[in-house]
């Protein structure tokens, strides 16, 4: 993706050197897409528009190339009340369910997360009924996650810093909220928002990066319901963590402190899911997303 751009672009790995080559270009018909989502089949690619308030499906080739957008959804409801992060839908996320056959978008300015069925012969989304779940008012939902095996969804409010869970009813594509709680500890006063949500490959924890408070909300999760309990904070030794993420391995958490100019290595204690700094910290210029390479 390219921020304030209306395309997005494929590239082709070398997986000897790692360099990577561009061999294509795909119209998303919206301004600034935020993040994509490939189906199960590897045949679409979802893209979230940010600053143009829609969804759009480009048709990946067997190549990898990308074809421009065959379909443009725009997201329908009223703005939240945050008069400058809310003042026209920003859809921030796009996740597909386990199946595959639905889609949700967290949207931080219409404080809804939607929920799409997905055609993976056409490539085509359709609403659910109903199409969308509010949350709070200005909470500014940004990120979602599944949980690896439980009908659960957790969503990361940006705006009002808070995670809440959701029950999935994946056979009719809904969700219902059953639980809010705080990334924020209560004696902090200062400003922050919610950025990244990492879900331990067990599903025994969940992590929310923090951007004011500089830290990394530890939850433990409920093997029954999915419901979050606190463990605590753990600072990220830099400004502003945009992105945390964990190894695939789910030993290994990565801060990318964006402000900082840092990323900071933390080891996942097994039994306790809390964070250990190794001490391990790369300088790295504005540093906002990690992707982990495939064998």
């Amino acid at each position: 993706m390219h921020g304030d751009g209306d395309y997005a672009s494929a590239f082709q790995l070398d997986r000897e050197t790692g360099h990577a080559k561009l061999i294509s270009r795909g119209a998303t018909g919206g301004k600034n897409g935020v993040h994509q989502a490939v189906d199960p089949s590897g045949k679409f690619m979802i893209v979230a528009n940010y600053s143009s308030g829609s969804v759009a499906v480009l048709p990946l080739a067997p190549d990898g190339t990308l074809k421009d957008q065959h379909q443009l959804v725009m997201l329908p409801g009223e703005p939240g009340p945050h008069k400058t992060e809310q003042s026209i839908s920003h859809p921030h996320d796009v996740v597909f369910d386990p199946s595959g056959r639905h889609v949700l978008v967290a949207d931080k300015g219409l404080d809804r997360v939607f929920v799409f069925r997905f055609d993976p012969a056409s490539g085509r989304l359709s609403a659910s009924e109903p199409d969308s779940v509010k949350t709070r008012p200005g909470a500014g939902p940004r990120h979602l996650a599944f949980h690896p095996k439980l009908p659960i969804v957790w969503v990361l409010n940006e705006l009002d810093s808070t995670t809440a869970t959701y029950r999935w009813d994946g056979e009719h594509g809904v969700l219902a909220p059953i639980q809010v709680i705080t990334t924020l500890p209560t004696d902090f006063t200062g400003y922050s928002t919610a950025a990244e949500i990492a879900v331990a490959p067990d599903g025994r924890f969940v992590y929310c990066s923090n951007r004011g408070h500089d830290s990394v909300t530890q939850y433990a999760v409920n093997p029954t319901d999915g419901l979050l309990t606190l463990i605590g904070w753990q600072p990220t030794q830099g400004r502003v963590p945009r992105f945390i993420g964990l190894d695939p391995s789910g030993r290994f958490l990565y801060a990318a402190n964006e402000q900082g100019d840092t990323i900071v290595t933390f080891r996942v204690e097994a039994a306790s899911g809390r964070l250990v700094p190794t001490g391990q910290v790369i300088k790295d210029a504005s540093p906002v997303t990690i992707v982990f390479a495939g064998k």
